[in-house]
């Protein structure tokens, strides 16, 4: 349903994948938002899926404090107010075991999905505390790391269990301020990440299968869902996945 009076929404990551499919599914349903993402002519692809100013283009990096800052107070002065961030932006490389990611690499990944999530979450968290009316929404993206590890992917996977953590204690902290905050656990969404998966992915058992995946649009549609509650009631954590993925079982 198309809201009659539109709501700000920031969206990082979205340039691509996930954040490009949230970013239009928002977008459509009428609220106004601020892509994010590190390369404008991707931002700009993803605001052409978008109603004409629907979505507005903005080059940030989420590992670096200036820019985050500079992102949320251009979206101050753009609209006035925040009452959605999801924090989607996500990197899983490089990939390997504990004994195999270089210091750097591992730096890198929690740089992009921990320090990342937690910078946007502290700017958009100021924000939705100071405006009238107060509150607001935090959505993360946990995935379905955030429960179960693939093999050779401990910066990935611990960093996705620490967006549990995160989402917890925003949520918590959030109360007194109408600031709910809820996570999303996608597990193989059709997206260009995720085409190794389906071609042949590593199990536990050391063997090679190719997984199913499912129409990305689906998680994007969970998402508005999720966004477009009343703040007084939250969707803490909810998982979509392809129904028949090795996720459920034992490995």
């Amino acid at each position: 349903m198309v809201m009659t009076t539109p709501k700000v929404a920031v969206v990082t990551g979205a340039g691509s994948g996930l954040g490009r499919h949230i970013t239009a599914a928002l977008a459509q349903a009428g609220w106004q938002v601020a892509a994010a993402g590190r390369r404008v002519a991707t931002l700009e692809a993803t605001a052409a899926l978008a109603p004409a100013g629907a979505v507005l283009p903005v080059v940030a990096d989420v590992t670096d404090e200036g820019s985050v800052a500079s992102l949320f107070a251009l979206v101050g002065e753009r609209y006035g107010r925040l009452d959605l961030l999801v924090n989607n932006a996500g990197t899983g490389a490089p990939a390997g075991a504990v004994d195999e990611v270089p210091l750097e690499g591992w730096q890198s990944i929690v740089a992009t999905n921990l320090t990342g999530s937690f910078l946007c979450a502290r700017h958009a968290v100021r924000m939705m505390k100071a405006q009238h009316p107060q509150g607001g929404r935090i959505i993360n993206n946990g995935s379905i790391s955030a429960h179960t590890p693939r093999p050779g992917t401990v910066g990935y996977t611990a960093t996705k269990h620490a967006i549990t953590g995160l989402t917890k204690s925003i949520s918590l902290d959030g109360r007194p301020f109408s600031i709910a905050c809820g996570q999303i656990d996608i597990g193989n969404a059709a997206t260009e990440m995720t085409k190794p998966i389906a071609a042949g992915a590593v199990q536990a058992d050391g063997s090679v299968m190719a997984e199913p995946t499912f129409d990305p649009r689906h998680a994007a549609q969970a998402v508005l869902f999720m966004a477009g509650l009343p703040l007084d009631a939250n969707v803490q954590f909810v998982t979509i996945t392809a129904t028949t993925m090795p996720f459920i079982g034992r490995g």
